[in-house]
C-alpha cells in the first residue's frame, strides 16, 4: 500500500506532477495546475477530477464553445474526440484518468 498526499503536488511548473501506471492501461495523472493546458483531442475518454481550487472546462463542437464550471469534489467526463482545454481559476489539483 502507499499514501499520496496530494497536496504535497505544487508548482512551479503547471501540468507536471506523478504518474501512476499500473491500472489496466490507464493512464493517472495527478497535477497541479494554473494556466490552462491547450486545446486538443484524446483517442479515448477522459475523466478530469478537481481536488482543490476551481477550474473551468471548455469543449468545442462545430465552432461552438461551451464550459462547466468544477469545484473541488467535482469531475467531468470528456468523451473521445471530444476537442476541449481545462482552464484553472488561479491554483488547482486535478486527478486525470485517460484511457
Amino acid at each position: 500500500m502507499e499514501k499520496i498526499d496530494t497536496n504535497a503536488v505544487d508548482g512551479p511548473v503547471a501540468w507536471r506532477g506523478p504518474n501512476f501506471p499500473g491500472f489496466g492501461g490507464a493512464a493517472v495523472k495527478l497535477r497541479w495546475i494554473d494556466t490552462p493546458y491547450r486545446w486538443h483531442r484524446n483517442d479515448d475518454r477522459e475523466f478530469f477530477l478537481v481536488l482543490s481550487g476551481c477550474v473551468e472546462m471548455r469543449t468545442r463542437k462545430n465552432g461552438r464553445t461551451s464550459s462547466l464550471l468544477l469545484e473541488a469534489g467535482q469531475a467531468a467526463i470528456i468523451e473521445a474526440g471530444e476537442e476541449h482545454v481545462a482552464c484553472p481559476r488561479g491554483a488547482a489539483r486535478v486527478l486525470v484518468v485517460e484511457t
